[in-house]
């Protein structure tokens, strides 16, 4: 089946339903990948940060799929922002997953404390996006105050912010300053894996009665019940698994719909707790990683 689009705010159409690959090892991400293109996945969502991006890349390559049937997003990683050194970094990633342009280029974070190079990093972004090297650019874990100040040091709002968003966290906030501004919110973690092994978790969103007596009343999956409840509130998920029937399950989303109801009680959910770090606990002190040439 042809997967449903969501078009960007530079006119660029991105599938609303993609595949996630964090955490997933390398040696397993070929296959995970080539399943999900199989299911019918035609967004693959890595990271430099991840280790992945090359089996991202042969697998794309093995799935005999045209290069313009399948969005490829990556993002670059807090060590190497700077102006030079994020047009490295997408050296870095283009080449590791094999193409000349990427359909979607994001700051894996913001630095607070050195805002200066976030800046300075997302203006590389807006030189590839005009160079044509990339279609369309966008950030991930910003917050308001992040956004608000890289606004006015830079031309090109974002695209895509990519957040976490769960029903145990709403972030109903960001979420609705996204949506003012014309940015897309994508979320990870869409159907909360983040609170199965999250300390003072109030238990995993599938075994949620809430969600599970949804997900009876239209016959499908706790996880099926999350990322239509994403879909239909105008969301972009990249759900991700290396089981091809959690992959397929996944997928299955697209021919049953929420009531206003049922919607609401999965907002009512929401417990205003982070399973990610905070934002202003990212520094490169503690997060720095270096990202490997090949």
């Amino acid at each position: 089946m042809s997967i449903p689009s969501v078009t960007l705010n530079n006119g660029v159409d991105m599938p609303v339903l993609g595949f996630g690959v964090y955490q997933t090892p390398p040696e397993q991400t070929i296959t995970a990948v080539e399943a999900a293109l199989s299911t019918g996945y035609r967004h693959i969502d890595t990271a430099a940060a991840y280790g992945n991006e090359r089996e991202v890349g042969e697998a794309v390559r093995r799935s005999g799929l045209a290069r313009d049937e399948v969005f490829l997003e990556t993002k670059v990683w807090i060590t190497d922002y700077g102006y030079d050194e994020t047009l490295h970094a997408f050296d870095k990633s283009a080449g590791k997953l094999g193409v000349e342009q990427l359909d979607l280029l994001i700051l894996h974070q913001a630095l607070p404390g050195e805002f200066e190079l976030t800046v300075q990093a997302y203006k590389a972004l807006e030189k590839l996006h005009a160079d044509g090297r990339v279609r369309a650019i966008g950030v991930s874990n910003f917050m308001p105050d992040h956004l608000d100040r890289l606004l006015s040091g830079a031309g090109t709002v974002p695209a895509v912010n990519q957040i976490e968003v769960h029903p145990y966290f709403r972030q109903s906030e960001l979420l609705e300053y996204d949506r003012e501004r014309g940015i897309l919110n994508q979320a990870w973690s869409p159907i909360g894996g983040i609170t199965f092994y999250r300390d003072g978790s109030k238990g995993s969103t599938l075994e949620d009665p809430v969600i599970g007596k949804i997900a009876d009343a239209h016959g499908r999956t706790p996880a099926q019940v999350m990322l239509r409840w994403h879909i239909q509130q105008g969301r972009q998920v990249i759900p991700k698994s290396v089981t091809p029937s959690r992959i397929a399950e996944n997928f299955d989303v697209f021919d049953f719909e929420l009531t206003g109801e049922q919607l609401a009680a999965v907002d009512a959910l929401d417990t205003g707790i982070r399973g990610g770090p905070e934002a202003a606990d990212i520094t490169r002190e503690n997060f720095g990683i270096e990202i490997p040439e090949a």
